[in-house]
């Protein structure tokens, strides 16, 4: 009759063991911060949105996300439906609407320039710019936030939608500072011509996309 076989635990697997009691530990110790630090970062997120939506947006008091779909407009509450393009709807005290927030990007002089605009429903123009980030050069590209003649260009930029809600009547354009003619324009900051045409092609990009899906349904939103 042969004797039991004993399995000794050798140093290594010893090691081993330990090992992967401690990666078990890292684990369950991640994933509950992780867990326990999401409802914070949401609500800072949706704080900084709405900060956002009030400055481009006077007024405001209230704002709900929603999205923009060829066949109407729905609350984004999960996923993005196909097709559908996000924006925000913010309204005053007594529940009216005020206006429509949308973001905008595009390449600038150093990295991609993100703005969020203002869309006034009445005078299907914009009537607010703010700069959600960028990274251009100090001195230059910033003066998108502080040059005061350059911000005068969104407090009643033409956005408006052709007869057959297909893209915008005029695509919004930067030209050469000193030569805006036309209400759709922007005019350019003299020295920083890459990021002043990276504000108009995102917000006219942004714009094509949203508001020929947005506006046939603006009632919608209305209470």
């Amino acid at each position: 009759m042969s004797e039991p076989v004993i399995h000794k635990t050798t140093p290594a697997n010893k090691m081993v063991l330990t090992m992967g009691l401690v990666a078990t530990i890292c684990g369950v110790l991640i994933v509950g911060a992780f867990e326990g630090t999401q409802a914070p970062i949401a609500e800072n997120k949706r704080i900084m949105v709405e900060r956002a939506v009030f400055k481009v947006l006077p007024g405001a008091a209230t704002v709900r996300e929603y999205a923009a779909t060829a066949t109407g407009i729905q609350p984004l509450t999960g996923a993005m439906p196909e097709g559908g393009v996000k924006f925000y709807a913010a309204y005053d005290q007594a529940g009216v609407l005020k206006g429509i927030a949308a973001e905008g990007a595009a390449k600038g002089y150093s990295d991609t320039v993100r703005v969020l605009y203002g869309y006034d429903v009445q005078c299907q123009c914009i009537i607010g710019m703010g700069v959600v980030s960028m990274r251009e050069t100090p001195g230059i590209g910033d003066k998108i936030i502080t040059d005061q003649a350059f911000l005068k260009n969104f407090e009643a930029l033409d956005v408006r939608v052709n007869t057959e809600m297909t893209a915008l009547a005029n695509a919004v354009k930067t030209v050469k500072h000193g030569t805006k003619t036309n209400p759709w324009q922007i005019d350019a900051i003299a020295g920083a011509t890459i990021t002043s045409k990276a504000v108009g092609r995102g917000i006219n990009e942004s714009a094509q996309k949203l508001l020929p899906k947005l506006v046939p349904h603006i009632a919608e939103l209305k209470p």
